[in-house]
């Protein structure tokens, strides 16, 4: 047994740091799907031994210079701080996430909705409101769900920050930190839509939001976005060419000056099923299904695109870049493909629904970036969880679904449909992750210690 408590300190330290090189080496003999999901671990392991490196060589100075006990329970206590908040605040776990729509009066309960997402290992999800059933199903899940302030209510949130610290105390801040809401989405498609309004009130109440979360110490946990869709683009094709329209300018550049101040990434609802649809004399249909075809060939840039997923995100970075903001990372936050479809609407099929979602899926656990921005790994939402049968207009758009109502698979991608209720304690603690039990396992050990000293 060592003799003195500081030993006691680095041989925590040091099982922590071989802990997490375990966890993440043997995450190598995982299955790819498994061992590609919690990337933000990997940045954590990796700013965990920076911080080890810190204090061991400066704040845990003490072991030569024999500090009091106090500072040392400090010193530890500011340590255990900031590794639990690298758990908390991520916002993206890995690369892959599904929109959960609820517009249908048949889908399964939330509570089995999120046994469902993590037998198939979704960490992340959005939602289009914050509905509190939900967000109560999701307490303690470790499933990240960014909410939606909906368009309904831009207008009055935009008023005075009253309003939106309402809504935030009401729907946010009470199911925080059990519930791990990581954004919300303030408003969803309003730049380029027809209601002209809506594009004025966007920004104010998109900064009322973030100030209301500010003023609650939680800004720096839950993040404030708005996803966009492609009727922002004046064009997009070849990728460099990607630009914004000059009608939308006046107000998406201060809402990008907005978001750059607050670290908050772009998100973009990419289609290439949409696109297809809408000229499928002039658009390969391989190309936009990821399947082998020529591809195109970006001459601005002299880069090769083999599917339309990909083009599309690199011309929101070309739109970004010629606005200004180059930096700015893109987040997809809505794509998908139909699995049915009205007669106009031919390659809304099964077929070509399986297709799309399974090479997405192949695409995004390679954690890879995108020809113009390779450093970037690509995150998505998948639209969506379920097929919903209330949901308006032509026939595809309540045919998006992975899963059908009951829960069973829609097609296979991989994915499993609802389980026995006798295996939900197993998911449970799988579905948790490894390595985030050894950590909070670790990290208790840790304060017992404190008490102790």
């Amino acid at each position: 047994m060592p003799n003195e408590p500081a030993e006691y300190l680095f041989g925590l330290a040091f099982a922590l740091h071989l802990s997490f090189e375990s966890s993440i080496s043997n995450s190598n003999s995982l299955p790819e799907d498994e061992a590609s999901q919690p990337t933000s671990y990997h940045a954590q392991f990796l700013t965990t031994k920076l911080l080890i490196t810190i204090h061991f060589h400066k704040q845990f100075s003490c072991l030569h210079l024999n500090l009091n006990m106090r500072s040392i329970n400090r010193c530890i206590f500011w340590f255990l701080t900031l590794s639990v908040n690298l758990v908390v605040s991520s916002a993206f776990t890995g690369t892959y996430g599904v929109n959960y729509g609820r517009i249908a009066d048949n889908i399964p309960a939330p509570e089995s909705v999120v046994t469902l997402m993590k037998a198939a290992k979704i960490m992340n999800t959005r939602i289009f409101d914050a509905d509190h059933e939900v967000l109560k199903a999701f307490k303690g899940s470790g499933i990240e769900i960014m909410v939606g302030l909906g368009n309904e209510f831009l207008r009055d949130i935009s008023m005075n920050e009253d309003r939106a610290m309402n809504w935030v105390k009401e729907n946010v801040e009470p199911f925080l930190p059990g519930t791990r809401i990581v954004g919300i989405a303030v408003g969803n498609e309003i730049l380029g839509g027809g209601d002209q309004e809506l594009w004025e009130v966007l920004l104010p109440a998109v900064k009322n939001v973030h100030n209301a979360l500010d003023r609650l110490q939680l800004a720096g946990k839950v993040q404030v976005s708005s996803p966009h869709s492609a009727a922002v683009f004046a064009t997009s094709y070849p990728p460099s060419a990607g630009a914004f329209k000059e009608s939308v300018m006046p107000y998406m550049k201060p809402l990008l000056e907005f978001f750059s101040q607050i670290k908050s990434p772009f998100y973009i609802n990419t289609y290439p099923f949409l696109a297809y649809i809408s000229d499928p004399d002039h658009i390969d249909l391989n190309y936009a299904l990821f399947k082998k075809n020529p591809g195109i060939y970006d001459q601005k840039t002299n880069l090769h695109y083999d599917n339309m997923f990909e083009a599309q995100i690199d011309a929101s970075y070309a739109a970004l870049e010629k606005a200004g903001f180059e930096k700015m990372e893109v987040i997809v936050s809505e794509t998908g493909w139909a699995s049915h479809g009205d007669p106009n609407e031919a390659a809304a099929t099964l077929t070509n629904a399986r297709t799309y979602n399974m090479n997405l899926r192949k695409r995004l656990l390679k954690k890879k970036g995108t020809p113009y921005r390779p450093k970037r790994v690509v995150k998505a939402y998948v639209f969506a969880m379920f097929n919903e049968n209330l949901k308006p207009g032509p026939t595809s758009e309540r045919n998006f679904g992975l899963f059908k109502a009951d829960g069973s698979i829609s097609y296979n991608i991989g994915f499993t449909g609802l389980v026995p209720s006798s295996a939900k304690s197993f998911i449970t603690m799988k579905g948790f992750g490894s390595i985030q039990l050894m950590f909070y396992t670790i990290s208790a050990a840790a304060l017992v210690l404190i008490i102790s000293l």
